[in-house]
């Protein structure tokens, strides 16, 4: 079987050029400028950002379903997480601030950036820091926000999908807000499976962002399931919430899953432990 294309030794070089000057570019509206504009405002920089960063890395985007809009009210984005570049696939259609691990929060310039951009860090080894989460994810969605999670709570190589964790399904149900399941696949031009895109396992950010520099063309299919109203007959629980989300993300990815019995509270406290 024949070895994918890969980009040559100039192109890599080039690509990591252009890339860190759209980065200072970011750094300068974010240190000068992001925190006086209107959210409105923020959200076309946002999206503006994020599309050139994936020209730049050879990333094309395809959508599947109805996008929700560019920056929908009350609505909690929730997505199968592959890569580092989710966050720019994401905000390149539909601009949301995200939740993310603590630990982010102190990676040089990234965790500044995230900071800046409305970020929320989240101590997963805290089941009590869920609820703080929670109440100002409601607090931002009721106030028009869009707010974007990944339940899976770690990557994958985009080949299944993991149980979601239903803990930050609660904001919903306290703004009254939708849930807007989306699916993320990254594949080649052919429509096989991308697994250079993958950011898994030990290896590092830096040889990660290598392996996505070696791919001469990235497709990612962004598929918008159906949207999940909280608090609607068979969604009156966070449970059933992120029960459902998964099945329309897995539906996206044209993934089967077996079907299992509805966790309880206790049982899913016990798995975030």
């Amino acid at each position: 079987m024949k070895s994918p294309a890969t980009t040559s030794f100039p192109t890599r070089c080039g690509r990591v050029l252009r890339l860190l000057g759209h980065l200072a570019i970011g750094v300068f509206i974010v240190a000068t400028r992001y925190s006086r504009l209107a959210q409105a405002e923020r959200a076309v920089v946002t999206r503006r950002w994020a599309q050139h960063a994936l020209k730049i890395l050879g990333v094309s985007i395809k959508v599947q379903g109805v996008n929700p809009g560019f920056y929908p009210p009350n609505t909690l984005l929730v997505a199968n997480h592959v890569s580092w570049l989710d966050i720019a696939v994401l905000n390149s259609c539909t601009v949301s601030r995200f939740v993310a691990k603590r630990e982010i929060r102190n990676w040089p310039l990234i965790g500044w950036l995230a900071y800046v951009a409305g970020t929320l860090f989240i101590d997963r080894g805290n089941r009590r820091d869920a609820s703080r989460i929670n109440q100002i994810l409601a607090d931002a969605m009721g106030n028009g926000g869009c707010m974007a999670v990944f339940p899976e709570s770690t990557t994958s190589d985009g080949s299944g999908l993991l149980p979601f964790k239903a803990s930050l399904f609660e904001a919903a149900l306290l703004s009254g807000g939708t849930v807007q399941p989306v699916s993320l696949r990254y594949q080649r031009p052919d429509g096989s499976l991308l697994l250079e895109a993958a950011y898994i396992g030990q290896i590092s950010l830096f040889e990660s962002i290598g392996r996505v520099l070696s791919v001469p063309q990235i497709e990612v299919e962004i598929c918008y399931g159906q949207p999940l109203r909280a608090g609607d007959a068979g969604l009156d629980n966070r449970f059933l919430l992120a029960e459902q989300a998964r099945r329309e993300v897995a539906r996206g990815l044209r993934i089967a899953l077996e079907d299992s019995p509805q966790p309880n509270s206790s049982s899913e406290e016990k798995s975030q432990a």
